[in-house]
């Protein structure tokens, strides 16, 4: 590859340059035509023009997302303030302008949200179409460049072809990195955190990747057409080196496919990084060391990456300047609560995440962890679950103090007990992400989760119950949906649902929980875990996979009626709200001490009653069309939906969203309110 820009004494290659009438198998007379070849003078202007015609392409599409991106924000914290001075319908579009845009919105949001998965594959992942379309543009967008005006007659047909793509390939670089950043300049622009940038980062890398192979295949095959493939081999070190990249590359991208991804977070990391570091040194032995124009593409895409590194250094050393520390305790379903008392990280979003380190279980490694509290509840401690696969987190579930359901449902037991809970040392990077729109500032919001995605959801209703309870929201019902495997799996977060939902009961903000135990693994796990789940339940203590009907049948001897203070269910007009407190949700306890240790309850039927009190527990998977339907047909403003578990209940709930969107006529001009989407996946 010749990118410098050709100062060689060699004849010039231009328009027509043909080897009539030569002696090729004149070495002397072969290596002058092979250097006028490889003559780039008259090539590179135009190639230099092209790639500054994909930046000026790529930093419009950034200018355009970020005035969408300040237009939604503008537009939620107009609500709010409408919101706070008490006018009605804050949520809805009021004047025929914003309704123009409502409609124009729900246009693009009912073609972006759909899913589709022609196969069941774990290698083939289509994205959801807003993002497909998207990598279909810019893939069209630089295959335009790559073929526009690129027909140079003569011997420098294929070379002209081949520099062109490698203009293209070095010219994406700075894009690749600046998509791969956790503190991401583009995420800040466009508002999207960084987790929701990769996709688009693996898709560049891949398209990266394509180029790489155009520009030495059309190399190669002028160089063979014309006799002059041996001397290239034997004279440059053009085609080692290229190769060595190209194949760095590839290992590049195929090891960021997410079946190779997920079969070791920490493998992953590590080969992740050497790899790039080997193609960095690879690039630099392949592109001439007098091609500048070419070289600043590299030398900016490793000040953004180095900037990105420093930038996580700085926060990671104050974080850390005074470490937190952290206590494990064992929950059903093979989960772990870690609880970090952090003296550095006090503020952070819902929705947001952090990279925890608890040396103990693994030094030096880092795992994104998904903080389940909010900064006013749990005394200010980032609370985890984390559900143990293997590594890291098999590791923190066997050093986890063990917790009975006796104990996790009673917190008024009067004794004295020792602290058996062991506390370690833990070191954060973040927090990152939450990208998401205020769900406090809509109408209606409903909260979708899987298993342990409920760890994204539940602190978007804590901070809703915190902020309704000091303010006036936009938001009047509130659907809470969440999926798991076993009933006892509820214990992982009861006490802080009751006391969201008396909280917002308190308000008068309407919420429907809905407990949803499920026999589909795709529902609640990854979709890498393909256990069977046994029915080896007892089916007497509650809702189970072994049920085939939707509603749970109970043994009317084994239940439990609830408290005189406790509301049978939410729905019920009649009940009294509980003077519980957001705030401190570990000292809810529906039965006294005496009553739960009575050795004729069983702690799942303690537990199943309490579910009860404000919320309905029923088998298998939740009728998605029904509650979003009801949850629109109710609402008097915009609706927004979050929803944060495994692939095949994300694609579910985008394609219902969709699907009742499109039904009710909000992309048709007929006033009906819209609906927002923000998915929340497993996988990193």
């Amino acid at each position: 590859m010749d990118m410098d820009g050709g100062d060689s004494a060699m004849p010039t290659g231009g328009p027509g340059l043909s080897d009539m009438g030569m002696d090729m198998s004149n070495d002397t007379v072969a290596s002058d035509f092979l250097a006028a070849i490889l003559d780039d003078t008259d090539l590179q202007p135009f190639d230099w023009a092209i790639t500054g015609a994909f930046w000026y392409g790529i930093v419009v599409v950034i200018f355009l997302a970020t005035v969408i991106n300040f237009l939604r924000w503008a537009t939620l914290k107009i609500r709010l303030r409408a919101a706070a001075a008490k006018r009605p319908r804050p949520a809805h579009a009021s004047n025929p302008f914003t309704s123009a845009m409502a409609t124009v919105t729900s246009v693009v949001r009912e073609v972006s949200y759909p899913q589709v998965t022609p196969m069941r594959s774990r290698w083939l992942r289509i994205p959801p179409f807003g993002t497909s379309i998207l990598i279909l543009t810019y893939l069209g967008f630089v295959l335009g460049l790559e073929f526009f005006n690129v027909d140079y007659p003569g011997a420098q047909y294929w070379e002209a072809r081949g520099l062109r793509a490698a203009w293209l390939t070095v010219a994406q670089f700075p894009l690749l990195i600046l998509l791969s950043g956790k503190n991401n300049l583009i995420g800040v622009l466009i508002g999207t955190s960084y987790e929701r940038l990769q996709v688009l980062h693996r898709w560049v890398a891949r398209v990266i990747l394509l180029t790489a192979t155009l520009h030495g295949a059309y190399q190669l095959v002028g160089w063979n057409e014309y006799g002059v493939l041996q001397i290239e081999i034997s004279t440059d070190s053009c085609i080692p080196t290229g190769f060595a990249t190209w194949v760095l590359l590839l290992w590049l991208v195929l090891s960021s496919t997410a079946p190779l991804r997920n079969l070791s977070y920490e493998f992953f990391v590590i080969q992740h990084v050497i790899s790039f570091v080997g193609f960095l040194v690879a690039v630099f032995y392949h592109i001439p060391p007098n091609a500048l124009n070419a070289r600043i593409f590299i030398w900016l895409g490793i000040g953004f990456f180095l900037l990105d590194r420093l930038s996580r250094f700085a926060r990671s050393a104050f974080n850390n300047s005074k470490p937190g520390r952290a206590t494990l305790i064992s929950l059903p379903g093979g989960v772990t609560k870690v609880s970090v008392r952090s003296h550095r990280v006090t503020s952070w979003k819902p929705g947001q995440h952090v990279f925890l380190c608890i040396p103990r279980f693994g030094f030096g490694q880092s795992h994104p962890a998904t903080i389940a509290s909010i900064p006013s509840s749990h005394n200010n401690d980032l609370v985890f679950i984390l559900r143990a696969h293997k590594g890291f987190t098999k590791r923190i579930l066997d050093g986890a103090a063990s917790s009975s359901t006796e104990n996790l449902l009673d917190k008024e037991k009067r004794e004295p007990t020792p602290d058996p809970e062991e506390r370690f040392l833990a070191l954060i990077d973040g927090p990152y992400g939450a990208s998401h729109s205020d769900f406090a500032a809509f109408d209606t919001t409903v909260l979708i989760a899987g298993s342990t995605g409920v760890t994204f959801i539940l602190p978007i209703l804590l901070d809703i119950a915190h902020r309704a309870s000091t303010q006036s929201v936009p938001l009047r019902n509130i659907v809470f949906v969440w999926m798991i495997k076993n009933t006892e799996w509820a214990i992982w977060i009861v006490n802080e649902l009751q006391a969201a939902v008396e909280s917002l009961h308190r308000v008068g903000i309407e919420v429907t929980v809905h407990i949803n135990v499920t026999c589909d693994p795709s529902f609640t796990e990854a979709a890498e875990d393909t256990r069977e789940c046994g029915c080896d339940c007892d089916v007497r203590l509650g809702p189970c996979c072994c049920e085939t009907g939707l509603e749970a049948q109970h043994d009317e001897e084994d239940d439990i009626t609830p408290a005189p203070t406790q509301e049978a269910s939410f729905s019920d007009e009649k009940a009294k709200p509980s003077t519980t407190s957001i705030e401190q949700p570990n000292t809810i306890s529906l039965q006294s001490s005496a009553t739960i240790l009575n050795r004729s309850v069983s702690p799942m039927a303690v537990l199943r009653s309490r579910l009860a009190s404000f919320s309905t527990l029923t088998s298998g998977r939740p009728d998605l069309h029904s509650i979003l339907w009801a949850a629109l047909d109710n609402a008097q403003g915009e609706t927004g939906v979050a929803v944060c578990g495994p692939a095949a209940l994300n694609k579910a709930v985008r394609n219902t969203a969709a699907s009742v969107s499109d039904q009710r006529g909000a992309s048709k001009g007929t006033g009906a309110e819209g609906v927002y989407l923000h998915c929340e996946g497993y996988e990193w």
